[in-house]
């Protein structure tokens, strides 16, 4: 019964891990609400303050919270629901029950992204936020992230005003529009994707529920992106769980000499993949959703919202395109052609360079080729890709744009 898992993921001083032991040996909640003292001091790990808690078999809460779902149309799904995501159901610490507001999308058989970035944004993080929330719905994806001021509501504004699906996970409960600004968002995200929660109705905001927030926004998601982050930034907490989850990291690099942006440098530095727009992030699951994805880089005006005119985003006019001097835009020779010299590559960009010259690698053969450390080769390729001289394809492989030769 839905009461009996709301009171097992409600319980007191049971951690999300200790809960799945308990769903593992029980199999099921109601089990596990009349199982004895004996079967329960059998799951492995159990604490003295968590089998007291479990001895209070009182539902009159979890009653109350199915009632308030009830009455303000927030649909509870179970971990064990067919409509659960299973790239959530398959982290560590999953939350047992989501109340959600909206209409629940097919997670699995889409393109999920998470944004996310600083709240205290600067105006070229909010521009890139926005515009590449609008490309990655352009090329299929579905854009999750958690409803904050600045990075966070930019990107999910960006994906709506072209007539892209949001998921908006919250630290809150699914019926508290959280910050107060966010009402628009709130409604159009309702409207045309959906709110997430693993807090019940009426759940205030509380610093220590984001960080739990985080791991459901990495966890619904093939890769996250972190827009803009300085070094001590929620969005560092969830490119963190991301890799500890097996997912993707990709990152817009920004000014090396803003503290706003210390933090997603940081990510790069150590091996997250450069993203400069959203067929970058998009095209590593083309090969897993062949029918979704498609390429889109052609720059698009986000002024006006497409759900609301369903009009095509304008573009911008064929002679604004071409004002550009040639030297905004060079076509990219081979690497022989390059203005940029060998000698200013480092010996390991070298080695990479000459690793690659003869067609495109995986990184693990160009570890085994160059005998370079994954860490030293991941930094050597965000350099070369940041110069411009490589790019990243589907199937985390890489090749040099040009032909390569020296």
């Amino acid at each position: 019964m839905l009461t009996h898992w709301i009171w097992l993921s409600m319980l007191p001083r049971g951690s999300d891990q200790l809960k799945m032991k308990l769903l593992e040996h029980f199999h099921d909640p109601e089990d596990i609400y009349y199982a004895d003292e004996t079967a329960l001091r059998a799951v492995d790990g159990l604490t003295a303050q968590a089998l007291e808690a479990l001895r209070d078999k009182n539902l009159s809460q979890a009653e109350k919270i199915l009632e308030q779902c009830q009455r303000k149309n927030i649909r509870v799904v179970c971990l064990m629901d067919a409509d659960y995501p299973r790239r959530l159901r398959n982290i560590s610490d999953p939350p047992l029950v989501l109340y959600c507001k909206g209409t629940l999308p097919a997670f699995d058989a889409l393109p999920m992204i998470g944004v996310v970035g600083t709240r205290k944004a600067t105006a070229y993080g909010l521009g890139a936020a926005r515009r590449m929330g609008s490309q990655i719905a352009r090329c299929g994806g579905v854009v999750v992230s958690g409803m904050a001021k600045g990075i966070d509501s930019q990107a999910m504004e960006g994906a709506l005003t072209v007539g892209g699906m949001t998921v908006g996970v919250l630290g809150c409960g699914p019926d508290v529009i959280y910050p107060a600004s966010s009402r628009k968002l709130y409604a159009d995200t309702v409207r045309y994707g959906c709110i997430l929660s693993e807090f019940p109705p009426e759940t205030e905001p509380a610093k220590w529920n984001f960080p739990r927030r985080n791991r459901i926004i990495s966890g619904l998601s093939c890769g996250v992106l972190v827009v803009e982050a300085p070094e001590r930034s929620g969005a560092l907490i969830t490119a963190r769980l991301a890799g500890e989850q097996g997912r993707d990291v990709f990152v817009i690099p920004g000014n090396i000499d803003n503290s706003a942006c210390a933090g997603s440098n940081a990510l790069l530095r150590d091996g997250a993949i450069m993203a400069a727009s959203g067929w970058d992030v998009l095209q590593e699951y083309s090969a897993r959703f062949p029918d979704r994805i498609r390429q889109w880089e052609e720059p698009e005006d986000t002024g006006s919202s497409a759900h609301q005119t369903q009009e095509p985003v304008q573009m911008q006019e064929a002679s604004e395109k071409t004002d550009k001097k040639p030297i905004d835009n060079p076509a990219y020779g081979p690497y022989s052609d390059r203005k940029l010299p060998c000698q200013t590559l480092t010996a390991e960009e070298r080695l990479i360079v000459n690793a690659l010259s003869s067609g495109e690698r995986t990184a693990d053969e160009v570890v085994a080729e160059t005998g370079l450390t994954t860490g030293r080769l991941l930094a050597a390729l965000t350099m070369l890709e940041l110069k411009g001289l490589l790019r990243r394809k589907p199937g985390k492989r890489i090749e040099l744009i040009g032909n390569g030769e020296e």
